[in-house]
């Protein structure tokens, strides 16, 4: 699966499109799929 990953706190430049395994839930948990996703303008400043 692919995410996007953010390992140190900077620009958009540090965020890295990374294929990753899928995660397994554990108990009383749930895997939920995002179909869509945004940043708020204001949280990106």
């Amino acid at each position: 699966m692919q995410a996007v990953r953010i390992h140190h706190f900077g620009g958009p430049e540090v965020m890295a499109l990374e294929e990753i395994d899928r995660p397994n839930p554990f108990a009383n948990k749930a895997l939920i799929k995002v179909f869509a996703a945004s940043v708020n303008p204001v949280d990106a400043r």
